[in-house]
């Protein structure tokens, strides 16, 4: 069993029969009556995230995770296809689950696929990324690496990000996942 004085971001618990992910907790302690633990939970089912309070000291059972390397092959309608890279074994994830980091992994790349008691539940990609650019704007005359400024960009994968100026169509740009922005040229 697992007390609220044990969890931390990203910990699995599950709640009524139901599993969630701790986005973000903190520790209440009023000045009058219990202390009690206030908590941003993401549901593993379908993504909502929910607000609850628990008293100081509830106890959760702990939800078994692992995370297993696996390579991205193709997309098939509602659903993405990969292959473990151990056993070549091949799994077909619904669009749903895998999420928004999908529009970050490209046709072979390998990404951890996050597993809830032997269920996926979702894709963890690297905090950066390389990617080239498929379309963007050229660059005016006396637009320079310290002149500032952005442009859009198309990546290969379909997104597009702001980029300085000088960034050309078939460069390699290293990207953010998290927030989606450009770093560094790759």
């Amino acid at each position: 069993m697992i007390s609220t004085n044990q969890f931390k971001n990203g910990t699995h618990i599950e709640v009524d029969g139901t599993i969630y992910r701790i986005i973000e907790f903190q520790h209440v302690k009023p000045g009058k009556g219990g202390a009690f633990v206030r908590t941003k939970l993401r549901k593993v089912d379908d993504g909502t995230v929910h607000d609850k309070t628990f008293r100081a000291g509830e106890k959760f059972r702990p939800v078994r995770t692992e995370t297993r390397r696996m390579q991205y092959l193709y997309d098939s309608g509602d659903s993405v296809v990969f292959m473990d890279v151990d056993s070549y074994e091949q799994v077909e994830i619904p669009r749903e689950t895998a999420g928004e980091d999908m529009k970050w992994v490209l046709p072979n790349d390998t990404v951890d696929i996050l597993y809830v008691d032997d269920r996926p539940t979702g894709v963890q990609v690297p905090s950066a990324v390389d990617l080239k650019v498929a379309k963007t704007e050229p660059g005016l005359k006396g637009d320079t690496a310290s002149g500032g400024g952005t442009k859009p960009a198309t990546l290969e994968t379909g997104v597009e990000i702001q980029v300085p100026l000088f960034i050309d169509e078939g460069d390699t740009v290293r990207v953010d996942t998290r927030t989606g922005e450009y770093v560094s040229r790759a």
